[in-house]
């Protein structure tokens, strides 16, 4: 009996049969009160800005079957690879865990045209999954996408606007100018060169990748679209016979020859020079691709954008022309956009500063819905990745983070009367002020630690001394805080109490307003 009072005085783990280990799913976590508060927060201020421009919100289910999703994720093959599918009980058919809050909007858009009408302009906010194979910082298999999106928009106009949104988004949230910027590109460029080395997106070459047919042209452009992620020497590896990481992980490659690879370096070293004026580099797609009428179609697309752009104020400080830009999902069929953070991190792993990169992105999407309506309807939007930008925002200190004061905590002194400190409680409750009473036993000094760790700007106090007398004495834990590392002579501590107030019953309301109100 000693023993056992000793290991366990001692913080000994006492082992219980049939325990379950406590864990998460790799890529999953848990988020408590401050991460919160500021993810919520930044998804206010996005959805103010997509409200201004005049989205309306728009909520879908987070499973949907198989063939709805479609074929769509970046580096996968079939359905059920870089998705969460499973088997619906009812019909024995396959659902899955949506990968994005793109391909449902088509869905819906199909499912409810004649009540919708076009253009259908909506956004929407919600946490999407998909299997990632290598996490990093920020990447994770559940994240948060705040999505907007134009189905019938059937000109370049709705594309500048998306750029616009993006980067009106990214200023909401604190980040300045000159460490974000919006880089746009139009897949029909890159389609005209593929074209142009014998590489067209349908219909070309097949080559066999893991044990499985793909389209050449397709593992080009997942070659392409690591740039920034490996350099422009590991793409040229994935152009021709494949990559080894450094974790010894081998990537299957292209298989192209020597020419068509040095054509592709050609095109992509143009993004360069992507930080000039976006008529400078029109000019030189237009010198290496406007033989191509794929190329040109595209050409003209982005010149109209970059008109309207530059007509609202847009310029390069903001918005790039970058051709590198590639954007994985496969059904985009015209511009594309990125929106990248340009500051730089340092690595938690190797200590080395590397850019953060890609927080959102987008492009227009014209076949989409007609998989389901057998009708060409054009559309076009983006997304912000809610929990990069949180990821990218600790990293760097960019945005100051901020925090919401908790509650105001009513201490209980005495707990036989805890119907006067409920009353209390509720008052506050009435007049707005967040507030709540002492859930717990435990004394003053115990109640001050519990209030101080809830972030509480104000405690109430009230012993037998205050009730008889009809008081509360109001502690101002803000003023508290913020004094207490300057007043080192604990004498003149309590000979002042500065931020100590005893009030009448009557004046608690009102008191604990303008304390809150003095702090903002």
């Amino acid at each position: 009996m000693g023993n056992d009072r000793k290991s366990k005085r001692k913080g000994t783990k006492i082992k219980h049969p049939g325990l379950v280990q406590p864990r998460l799913v790799r890529g999953f976590r848990d988020l408590f009160e401050t991460s919160l508060e500021q993810r919520n927060r930044m998804i206010r201020r996005i959805q103010e800005v997509y409200e201004l421009y005049g989205f309306t919100p728009l909520e879908t289910p987070a499973l949907e079957p198989v063939d709805v999703l479609g074929k769509f994720l970046p580096d996968t093959d079939t359905p059920q690879e870089g998705i969460y599918a499973l088997k619906d009980p009812d019909d024995d058919s396959w659902i899955a865990m949506r990968y994005d809050l793109t391909a449902p909007l088509a869905r819906v858009f199909s499912m409810n045209r004649q009540v919708l009408g076009t253009p259908y302009r909506r956004y929407q906010i919600g946490p999407v999954y998909r299997y990632e194979k290598r996490l990093k910082p920020g990447r994770l298999r559940e994240f948060y996408q705040v999505d907007f999106d134009t189905v019938g928009a059937g000109t370049m106009a709705a594309d500048a606007e998306a750029c616009s949104i993006l980067a009106d988004a990214l200023e909401a949230l604190g980040i300045s100018r000159g460490d974000y910027r919006i880089r746009i590109n139009n897949r029909k460029l890159l389609q005209g060169l593929l074209e142009s080395l014998g590489l067209p997106e349908t219909g070309g070459k097949t080559i066999m990748v893991n044990q499985k047919p793909v389209e050449q042209s397709l593992v080009v452009m997942r070659a392409m679209d690591k740039l920034d992620q490996l350099g422009i020497d590991g793409v040229v590896e994935l152009l021709g016979k494949g990559r080894m990481d450094q974790s010894g992980d081998y990537t299957e490659g292209a298989g192209l020859d020597p020419v068509t690879i040095n054509r592709l370096v050609g095109f992509l070293e143009l993004g360069r020079d992507s930080d000039g004026p976006r008529c400078k580099m029109l000019t030189s797609l237009q010198e290496m691709l406007g033989q191509s009428p794929m190329a040109a179609e595209g050409i003209e697309e982005i010149r109209e954008i970059d008109r309207i752009l530059t007509a609202t104020g847009f310029g390069h400080d903001r918005v790039v022309l970058d051709p590198t830009v590639v954007r994985g999902m496969s059904y985009y069929t015209g511009p594309v956009y990125e929106a990248e953070l340009t500051f730089d991190i340092q690595d938690k792993k190797t200590g080395k500063p590397r850019r953060f990169g890609s927080v959102g992105g987008g492009g227009r999407y014209d076949g989409l819905v007609e998989r389901f309506l057998g009708e060409r309807i054009p559309a076009t939007g983006a997304s912000v990745g809610v929990d990069r930008l949180m990821a990218a925002l600790e990293y760097s200190g960019a945005g100051a983070r901020e925090t919401t004061p908790g509650p105001v905590v009513v201490t209980v002194m005495e707990p036989s009367r805890l119907p006067d400190y409920a009353l209390m409680a509720s008052q506050l409750r009435s007049a707005g002020i967040r507030a709540e009473v002492y859930p717990s036993k435990g004394g003053i000094k115990k109640q001050m630690k519990y209030a101080d760790r809830r972030r509480a700007p104000v405690a109430v106090i009230a012993g037998s001394d205050e009730f008889s007398r009809d008081e509360v004495t109001l502690k101002d834990l803000k003023m508290g805080r913020e004094l207490s590392s300057k007043i080192q002579d604990r004498e003149e501590w309590r000979k002042g109490q500065p931020a100590q107030v005893t009030v009448a019953r009557e004046k608690l309301v009102q008191r604990v307003r303008e304390m809150l109100q003095a702090w903002g």
